[in-house]
């Protein structure tokens, strides 16, 4: 069984910390927590890991945000992976900081990442991981929020939030997306 786990970021140095990379953070940490590496594929960085009998495949997609579902789309494809065992790590200003929620389907939400993998697939039935990240930026300043930093009172908590992020990831893929949700969302 694969499953194909795509963590939602910008490639390049200026975007490494910012709260639209939060799921390159989230991939990253996996990777680390288990010695494994990514590797420069076509489209992303991938690397495969064994988890209880599951093969999770990841990719940092390297299309930039706007063009993600391009990466998407050729991963799935090229391993073979329904689109039942896929699932998006994103970053949602919809959400404080300290929340996780994963969702079998829905809006894109003015994610410029969503909005392309759902105009890539034609249709928005796949789960996603939304990692909360506020929403405190004055109107209209939305796009220099996402892609700042975490504030430093906020920095504390980020482990934490990607220690279980990762749970729910590997939850996701052993259990399935009904009893995470119910075993994680509060």
């Amino acid at each position: 069984m694969k499953y194909l786990i795509v963590g939602l970021g910008n490639i390049g140095p200026e975007y490494a910390d910012t709260r639209h990379n939060i799921g390159f953070m989230v991939l990253d940490e996996l990777v680390k927590q288990e010695n494994n590496k990514f590797y420069s594929m076509r489209l992303a960085y991938y690397t495969e890991l064994p988890y209880k009998g599951r093969t999770l495949c990841l990719i940092k997609p390297t299309t930039y945000m706007n063009l993600s579902g391009k990466a998407l789309n050729y991963w799935m494809n090229e391993l073979k992976i329904p689109v039942e065992n896929v699932l998006i790590v994103v970053d949602d200003i919809a959400l404080p900081l300290g929340t996780l929620r994963l969702k079998p389907k829905g809006s894109a939400a003015g994610h410029n990442g969503l909005k392309n993998i759902e105009a890539t697939l034609g249709h928005s039935n796949y789960a996603r991981l939304r990692f909360g990240v506020g929403d405190n930026f004055p109107k209209g300043r939305q796009v220099d929020y996402v892609l700042s930093g975490f504030d430093n009172d906020e920095q504390p908590e980020l482990p934490a939030l990607i220690d279980r992020s990762i749970e729910m990831i590997k939850s996701f893929a052993t259990i399935g997306t009904e009893l995470t949700m119910t075993k994680y969302n509060k």
